[in-house]
């Protein structure tokens, strides 16, 4: 992989259209989720079960006590969550309960990959897996009236400072910097406003798929 771009990802979703064996099916199917960095240093990765697709994407959703792992950092939520993959360059995880008053957290990434695991789909082992580059900012709601939305806002891009340093260090071309500031900002109108997927119900619907698995 190469560190001015990742050899197998992309930011355009027609290039990227997944073919229908690439994706799952059936509720509840498990799914590993496997994020990495520019460089390709592995990111954060957890296993999901598939709820469905609407039109805004493909749904997964996760249990209290769901592991997530990085290199030198790994924890078990407190919390579920549903998990939005789009034909975009993000990945929206929205929370229920979240014990800091995080309601959606929406990390900027390259167009997410599905594929179908050889042999996947036995005991634990996910029969699919998705994959996309991290690429470092995040837009946040916070539940207003926590210390956090108090001090940062009800509704905020993070992670800039870290953003910066990428694009020095990894080299991101300028038009990819360009296109993941371009969506940061419209996701951050998206959701300050309260549009769908971004507007409580449309993930109270999956959280209730979630529920009856």
């Amino acid at each position: 992989m190469s560190a001015q771009q990742p050899a197998d990802q992309a930011f355009s979703a027609s290039e990227t259209a997944p073919e229908p064996a690439s994706l799952p099916t059936v509720p509840g199917t498990l799914v590993g989720c496997r994020m990495r960095k520019w460089d390709g240093t592995p990111h954060w990765r957890f296993d999901a079960r598939y709820l469905g697709q609407d039109e805004h994407g493909v749904w997964l959703g996760y249990p209290t006590g769901t592991r997530f792992s990085r290199p030198g950092r790994e924890y078990r939520t407190r919390n579920p969550g549903v998990v939005l993959f789009g034909e975009g360059g993000w990945v929206a995880d929205l929370y229920r309960g979240h014990p800091r008053g995080v309601m959606l957290y929406i990390d900027l990434a390259t167009v997410p990959e599905w594929r179908a695991v050889p042999d996947g789909g036995r005991g634990r082992h996910p029969a699919f897996e998705v994959s996309a580059v991290d690429m470092d900012l995040d837009v946040l709601a916070i539940q207003p009236g926590t210390e956090r939305a108090r001090t940062q806002g009800d509704f905020f891009i993070d992670d800039e400072d870290e953003f910066a340093e990428h694009t020095v260090r990894y080299g991101y071309p300028p038009e990819v910097v360009a296109q993941v500031r371009a969506d940061a900002d419209a996701l951050l109108a998206a959701v300050s406003a309260g549009e769908p997927p971004y507007d409580g119900a449309t993930a109270a619907g999956w959280f209730a798929v979630l529920d009856a698995l």
